[in-house]
């Protein structure tokens, strides 16, 4: 896993550049992980040099110290960064903090020595800073030249020699800890491909589990659509057989309904014609003459006398008709005096134009029931055909069954 620098990032940067800045009297400081994450914080700063940093390493954690010292040589300021791995660390947070030491180079950045301790030994203020002194390249300082350099002083003693003496434990320890840091780097390697590969088969068999539960999920929804589906044509199919017993059970009785409005209408009428053909016959009773024995005797060739001729109708069965129809027919049967014969062309005057091939036609506006069998019958409406106006009151003509007969003409009108 890679080092965090970014949680902790405004102090680490600022106690870097406290160290860097030449002007601060801070001159070191320590950062180590938060627990065992790998999150960086800053764990001390201070004044003190290199003797102060080195009381506040601890053996059991990893730690990276920045520190600012001045060089033997040049007195100018050098930088050191010390990795330190103490010897209480377990090795599996060793192998994965080796690969952060890379990162934190680049974070600390403008270090002149590098050391990775792991003791005591390997941070004794001394030894850090002879490193510095091999490091700056020089073993002299040109604040510390004297004017006399260059002047002749004498003999000189004996020349020094920078030769040491080989410590075979000192190179065991050095080789032993450059093939740590090379196996560990190894074992975090290997770590790394087993997590990848282990990462790659969860990857895998969640991505399987996936699929199977979007196939049983898609097969489900499908069977959930068609027993929907197969419901709701159940439902139309039962909704389709109940409206259509709703409508065999509703037609009987609409068609009920309808014959007694039918009947009732029927019946009122034929109560009204019933009322009016009473009417019409006790207004027919009253007469003096029957107009049919004047309608036999004109067939015969007599002329009928004065009291034969008809003198009305029967009265229309309108009711505000009625009165003035009775009236008429009484004045006219009892009180009226005989008019003198009349010529038999005047009975048959036209008052409406006759059709070439029905001859005066009538609408019928009541009910007639025939008395016998010299008159017709007929219902409101129906057509009256070739009519002869033979009378005032009374006219012939032909009734839609085809009868010819007499029939009263306040019935009828004329179209």
């Amino acid at each position: 896993m890679a080092v965090n620098l970014s949680k902790n990032g405004p102090a680490l940067t600022a106690a870097f550049k406290e160290v860097v800045d030449e002007k601060s009297n801070t001159n070191w400081a320590l950062f180590t992980y938060e627990g065992n994450s790998n999150d960086i914080r800053l764990a001390e700063k201070g004044d003190g040099g290199l003797e102060e940093l080195v009381e506040e390493l601890n053996s059991g954690k990893v730690m990276y110290a920045f520190c600012r010292v001045q060089d033997p040589n040049s007195g100018l300021p050098k930088y050191v960064l010390i990795n330190w791995t103490g010897e209480g660390v377990k090795d599996a947070r060793k192998g994965i903090c080796a690969n952060h030491v890379s990162s934190m180079a680049n974070f600390l950045k403008g270090a002149h020595v590098t050391i990775n301790a792991r003791g005591d030994e390997d941070v004794e203020p001394e030894v850090i800073m002879q490193k510095v002194a091999k490091a700056s390249g020089a073993n002299y300082s040109f604040h510390k030249e004297t004017p006399s350099r260059f002047q002749d002083s004498g003999p000189q003693g004996p020349v020094g020699s920078v030769y040491q003496k080989t410590n075979a434990m000192s190179e065991i320890k050095k080789t032993n800890k450059d093939n740590f840091w090379a196996q560990a780097e190894k074992e975090e390697e290997k770590r790394r491909q087993e997590e990848r590969h282990k990462a790659d088969e969860e990857r895998q068999k969640m991505e399987k589990e996936r699929k199977d539960r979007e196939v049983k999920e898609a097969m489900q929804r499908d069977k959930r659509d068609k027993e929907r589906s197969t419901q709701i044509d159940q439902q139309k199919k039962y909704q389709q057989q109940q409206d259509a017993e709703s409508k065999d059970q509703e037609k009987p009785r609409v068609e009920e309904q309808e014959e007694n409005q039918a009947a009732e209408k029927k019946a009122v009428k034929r109560g009204e014609s019933v009322e009016k053909v009473n009417e019409a016959a006790s207004l027919i009773s009253q007469r003096a003459v029957n107009p049919r024995e004047m309608f036999k005797q004109r067939e015969r060739g007599i002329t009928p006398s004065d009291s034969d001729v008809p003198s009305a109708a029967p009265a229309s069965p309108q009711p505000e008709e009625a009165p003035a129809a009775n009236s008429y027919v009484q004045e006219t049967a009892y009180e009226k005096p005989a008019q003198p014969p009349v010529e038999e062309n005047n009975l048959y005057e036209v008052t409406a134009d006759e059709t070439p091939d029905r001859g005066t036609c009538a609408r019928a506006l009541y009910d007639y029931q025939a008395a016998d069998d010299t008159e017709i019958s007929f219902d409101p409406d129906d057509m009256i055909t070739g009519i002869e106006m033979i009378d005032e009151g009374w006219w012939r003509g032909f009734s839609p069954d085809g009868h010819f007969g007499m029939f009263p003409a306040n019935y009828v009108e004329l179209i």
